[in-house]
C-alpha cells in the first residue's frame, strides 16, 4: 500500500489542511510614493561639500535617489514608490555622501510614521467638494517623531498628500523635504 507521502498519491482533496498560498495582492494596501524634494544645510563630509543621496527603508524594501554632487542643499525632486502592507511599519530614511574610493559616509537618518497619514485617507470626507489645499489635519513635532516643523496632510488638486520636513538625527545638521501620495492598486486589499 502506498504512503499518504509516496510521490505516487496525488489523490489529496481540495479541502487538504495546507492553506492555499496567498499572493502579494492579498497583503497589500496599496503604494505610497514619496518625493524626496530636497535637503537643507546637511553636513559636510568631504573637504567643503558632500555628494548627498538619500536611501528609504521599509520592511525588506529599499530605495534611493540619485547622487547630488558637491551640494549640501540638493533638489532631487525624485519619486521612489514602495508596497504597503504594514502601516504601522516605521519608514527609515538615511542620507549618505557617496565617496569614489571609501565606504559612503552616513550624514544622519530619520524615521518616519504613515499611520496619522493613512487614517486621513481612511475618513470618509466628501473631498471632492472640497477647495485644493484644504488641510484635513496637522502633526506636530515631537520626541516621538523626527519632524522639524508642523505637517500638513492636505487635499490638493484631487488628491490627498502630506509634506513633511524631518530633521536628521545623529548628525551635527541637516533636513529632508519630503511629499506623501497614496496609489490604490487595483487587486490589492485596499485601505
Amino acid at each position: 500500500m502506498d504512503s499518504p507521502y509516496s510521490p505516487g498519491n496525488n489523490n489529496r482533496s481540495s479541502s487538504g489542511s495546507a492553506p492555499a498560498p496567498s499572493s502579494l495582492m492579498d497583503n497589500l494596501l496599496g503604494l505610497l510614493r514619496i518625493r524626496v524634494k530636497r535637503g537643507v544645510n546637511l553636513a559636510v563630509r568631504d573637504v567643503r561639500s558632500s555628494d548627498p543621496y538619500v536611501v528609504i527603508k521599509m520592511g525588506k524594501q529599499k530605495l534611493k535617489t540619485r547622487v547630488m554632487k558637491k551640494n549640501v542643499n540638493p533638489e532631487w525632486n525624485e519619486d521612489l514608490t514602495l508596497s504597503v502592507s504594514d502601516p504601522n511599519a516605521p519608514i527609515k530614511l538615511t542620507v549618505y555622501d557617496h565617496d569614489t574610493f571609501s565606504l559612503d559616509d552616513k550624514m544622519g537618518d530619520a524615521e518616519f510614521d504613515i499611520k496619522p497619514y493613512i487614517e486621513a485617507l481612511k475618513m470618509n470626507l466628501n473631498l471632492e467638494s472640497l477647495p485644493s489645499g484644504t488641510i484635513i489635519t496637522r502633526i506636530q513635532p515631537s520626541r516621538q517623531n523626527c519632524l522639524a516643523e508642523e505637517s500638513s496632510i492636505m487635499w490638493s488638486e484631487g488628491r490627498v498628500i502630506q509634506d513633511m520636513c524631518l530633521r536628521l538625527r545623529n548628525v551635527e545638521c541637516g533636513e529632508v523635504e519630503l511629499q506623501l501620495q497614496w496609489i490604490d492598486l487595483p487587486g490589492s486589499k485596499g485601505l
